[in-house]
């Protein structure tokens, strides 16, 4: 290789000692670990050369060095491919002829990690067909001896520029997936629920326990579900229990386990809820429903993180995350005597409340057609067209029962059983402030048109007869963007 000095470097051997020869000192992995929030996104890319000819590697090594490129040279392939791994923030330079594996085969090695790495082969005047060949099969580029250190540099930026924009797409790709998962999961465009989507990422993979309030319906056992999914815990059990839908007799064995011959009919050992839920999630619904008694012995796992099964007095730990549901506020019944204030205390670190729907109405017309696509794959129908008439009315009711009444409404307009002209559209509009109507009804019509014509503001306007300056104007007041629905 030339370096700057001459055109064939293979003709002027060097005697300075090689930069960076073999990189001896370093393992398998040295390199950072390298993932997709690492300093590849951010710029800082590497070079891995893979050059046998001491001289050449000397001064291929400067003239990277020389142009503000970072570097690690390498005298063999097999020295080179340990640092390579899945999103390796950086491109491979390899000499095509090496002593043992060659640079083709250090190529096929490096895109079995990662397919996107690009690797640049030099080779030698009668290599030329062998490295076309090799770009077909996935080479980025190739050099051919003698050349100059400008030409060396040229293709390494180019395919340093196509590493850090390759890298930045599937950064920005798994970060939009993961937003898309909790999008799907939490439908809802809503302040309240842009809100709660927040503050679920943000606290998910923390150690902290949760209380979520909400009225019946809300989900507030699938806002728990999220927080388990987008932690570590993820891959361990997630374990709901109803607080009040045990018995009181039953609550100790169903929750703390027992061992054979505990009580009577008690004839083998049987793992409790909080032990199968160890290193995972333990769901507690509805725990303003859980006698005082009960929520002593919780109070003390809360504290110790250790169980005894009934019949044993050994301590078991478990390392599980509590989060807590209730309907009402547990703050106010331990005023009341009846919910204990320590165990409210030890509860009320990280609290979310859901909104009721009636309070976040312009999320009615993604989540009812949400749940009508659902409907509809569920029961093989059709998913059937619901007019303005009968949003006006979705719009309008006051969902005592929230997202839960909504998907049931749903279902049965999948089924057929409310027919166009149904009770439930017929059934008279509860009273709403007529501003409030017009407000919640103009948004969810806007967003519905969006939607249905993938964010095209102009066919969006077109459809619903409003000049395309005035409706950027009404996007902008509902914090609608275009982006969002394409």
């Amino acid at each position: 290789m030339d370096c700057g000095c001459v055109h064939n470097v293979t003709k002027h051997k060097m005697n300075t000692k090689s930069v960076n020869q073999q990189n001896n000192s370093q393992q398998p992995g040295h390199q950072s670990g390298a993932t997709l929030t690492d300093n590849a996104v951010t710029g800082a890319l590497r070079i891995l050369l893979v050059e046998d000819d001491s001289a050449v590697r000397i001064g291929s090594t400067q003239a990277f060095q020389l142009a503000g490129l970072d570097v690690e040279a390498f005298s063999s392939a097999e020295l080179a491919r340990r640092h390579v791994i899945p999103h390796f923030p950086g491109i491979v330079i390899t000499d095509v002829r090496l002593p043992g594996v060659s640079g083709l085969e250090l190529q096929r090695q490096v895109h079995a990690i990662d397919p996107g790495v690009p690797v640049i082969l030099v080779t030698g005047h009668g290599d030329i067909n062998m490295a076309v060949g090799a770009m077909r099969n996935g080479a980025y580029d190739f050099i051919e001896k003698p050349y100059s250190s400008e030409q060396l540099i040229d293709v390494a930026r180019r395919a340093l520029e196509t590493r850090r924009l390759m890298l930045e797409v599937q950064s920005l790709r798994l970060r939009l997936e993961n937003h898309r998962g909790i999008e799907a999961t939490l439908l809802g465009n809503s302040p309240a629920m842009q809100e709660i989507r927040r503050i679920i990422l943000d606290v998910a993979d923390t150690a902290a326990d949760v209380l979520i309030y909400g009225e019946t319906g809300t989900g507030k056992e699938v806002v728990a579900r999220c927080l388990h999914d987008h932690s570590h815990r993820q891959k361990n059990n997630f374990v709901a229990i109803n607080c009040g839908a045990i018995p009181e007799a039953l609550f100790e064995s169903e929750v703390f386990g027992h061992e054979s011959g505990a009580f009577t009919g008690a004839s083998r050992r049987q793992i409790g809820k909080m032990e199968f839920a160890d290193k995972g999630t333990l769901f507690l619904d509805e725990i303003e429903s859980l006698p005082m008694g009960l929520q002593v012995k919780l109070l003390r796992v809360l504290q110790e993180r250790c169980i005894e099964r009934l019949g044993s007095n050994e301590q078991i730990p478990v390392n599980l995350r509590i989060i807590a549901a209730a309907k009402q506020d547990l703050n106010v019944l331990s005023e009341q005597n009846k919910f204990r204030s320590d165990l409210y205390y030890r509860l009320n670190l990280i609290v979310l409340h859901l909104p009721p729907l009636r309070d976040r109405r312009e999320d009615i017309p993604v989540l009812f057609e949400h749940f009508l696509l659902q409907a509809a794959l569920r029961y093989n129908r059709s998913a059937p067209m619901v007019s303005t008439a009968q949003m006006h009315h979705l719009m309008a009711h006051s969902w005592p029962g929230n997202v839960r009444e909504l998907r049931n409404v749903a279902d049965r307009f999948v089924l057929g059983i409310l027919g166009k002209e149904g009770e439930f559209f017929s059934q008279a509009i509860p009273l709403i402030p007529l501003a409030d109507q017009v407000t919640q009804f103009e948004r969810a019509l806007i967003e519905l048109e969006l939607r249905k014509q993938r964010g095209n503001v102009t066919l969006t306007g077109e459809a619903l007869g409003l000049p395309k300056q005035t409706l950027y104007h009404k996007m902008q007041k509902y914090l609608l963007v275009a982006e969002e629905y394409k």
